[in-house]
């Protein structure tokens, strides 16, 4: 079965879901067309399973359709981007050193 992914915005997170369990959260600020990512988790019982770039890939992806630049202040994220260079451009160009990219 796959994952539930699914902004919550109330919470300022993107929650991926198995079931109804919380399999864990990619913390967000949004200002104006910002996405500031803070933080990531998951569950110690769920890791290893690929549902962090799972959900990384979801908020992304959604920052993407929403003309949003994202700021990976999160190191998960920021490494994430590193691998995957096609969502490299969503972090304005201007902040790639900052960010590591």
């Amino acid at each position: 079965m796959e994952p539930d992914i699914a902004d919550n915005p109330g919470k300022s997170r993107f929650e991926i879901l198995d079931g109804d369990e919380l399999v864990g959260f990619a913390e967000y600020h949004r200002y104006r067309d910002e996405l500031a990512l803070t933080h990531t988790e998951i569950a110690s019982r769920f890791e290893g399973r690929g549902m962090g770039g799972q959900l990384v890939r979801t908020v992304l992806d959604t920052a993407r359709e929403q003309h949003l630049a994202v700021l990976p202040y999160c190191p998960f994220v920021r490494g994430w981007i590193g691998k995957h260079p096609e969502y490299r451009e969503l972090v304005p160009s201007g902040e790639h050193e900052r960010f590591g990219l």
